[in-house]
């Protein structure tokens, strides 16, 4: 293995793949920004007042920075001695990128970039990417839960049908996410093999914070839409149309859940709110909460790549050694 890696065609090959990999992101962020109307998106929001404007911002950045903290409790599982700045970075570059060009992009295939530039392993990235997805996916789980059951969501009159199902989904979420904090009270801070693969349980402090970090930050991104809605919606209605139109746009695949996330909201709560208005708070919600973060993390990411090559390979690589 190692005279592949000394060899000259490796050094080439890696050149090349990381030369397609440039290409890919940029050909995704041009589509990406092919299928968005500019002129809707600034009409949107000059027409928003600056306070609500201002309101909105403030809790999308909230959002990004508690988000930015996940993959320290990816830190803490794996035990990388990596500085807390560079960790919140990575994960708000794959953040950013994940929620507009989707997870295998964003949330997997930047931090497998950048960790392994900063000199983590392989199976130390597998592990911080797992246990991200896990928290927050745990917090969905709780708040849809919660959502669903308790305070179902009222259907446009046209709808002859009850939300019984939606109801029986949110009793299922509420078990999966009630007892894997139990299970993390009873059996944490272990790891199992299963069959090849490492099923680890954190303490079960570790697993409250988990729930308590997603929680919250569905709760500010639909605190977001809820504000540049004008505050016209209950705002549980708003978080949960929110939750349903995440999954949507996860068995959908499309990048962002372009159109995936107006069709729900207008479909469940055109009856409450104009069809105008929703569209326009959408399109305010993906400038703040997608385009501007985004914006962001590929200028972060183009710095951290011309400027941190070497210092950071080589300062990731003794600072695991340390933590090893």
């Amino acid at each position: 293995m190692q005279r592949w890696r000394d060899s000259a065609w490796w050094t080439w090959a890696k050149r090349a793949l990381t030369l397609a990999f440039f290409a890919l992101v940029f050909f995704l962020l041009a589509r990406y920004a092919q299928r968005l109307d500019w002129d809707e998106v600034l009409d949107s929001l000059k027409q928003t007042p600056a306070a609500t404007l201002a309101a909105a911002a403030g809790l999308a950045l909230c959002s990004h920075l508690l988000y930015s903290c996940f993959d320290l409790i990816g830190r803490h599982y794996t035990g990388h001695a990596l500085q807390t700045r560079a960790v919140m970075a990575v994960t708000f570059i794959s953040y950013a990128f994940n929620l507009c060009l989707g997870s295998l992009v964003g949330g997997i295939a930047f931090r497998y970039r950048l960790y392994s530039r900063l000199g983590l392993k392989n199976g130390d990235i597998t592990r911080i990417v797992s246990m991200s997805m896990l928290t927050n996916w745990l917090g969905y789980m709780l708040l849809g839960g919660l959502l669903f059951l308790f305070h179902p969501l009222q259907l446009p009159p046209s709808w002859h049908m009850g939300n019984y199902g939606l109801q029986w989904a949110g009793a299922a979420l509420l078990l999966v996410a009630c007892g894997y904090a139990f299970a993390c009270l009873r059996f944490g801070d272990h790891v199992w093999d299963w069959r090849g693969h490492e099923v680890y349980l954190p303490p079960w402090r570790v697993a409250l914070v988990q729930l308590a970090v997603s929680c919250t930050n569905w709760s500010l991104m639909a605190g977001v839409v809820w504000f540049l809605l004008g505050r016209q919606i209950h705002y549980a209605d708003v978080l949960t149309v929110l939750l349903i139109g995440a999954i949507a746009g996860v068995v959908t695949h499309v990048p962002a859940g372009l159109g995936v996330l107006e069709f729900v909201f207008v479909t469940l709560l055109s009856h409450l709110v104009s069809e105008g208005r929703l569209i326009g708070a959408l399109l305010g919600y993906r400038a703040i909460y997608y385009i501007v973060p985004l914006v962001v993390a590929a200028l972060l990411y183009l710095y951290m790549e011309v400027h941190g090559k070497d210092k950071h390979h080589v300062e990731g690589r003794r600072l695991h050694a340390r933590g090893s």
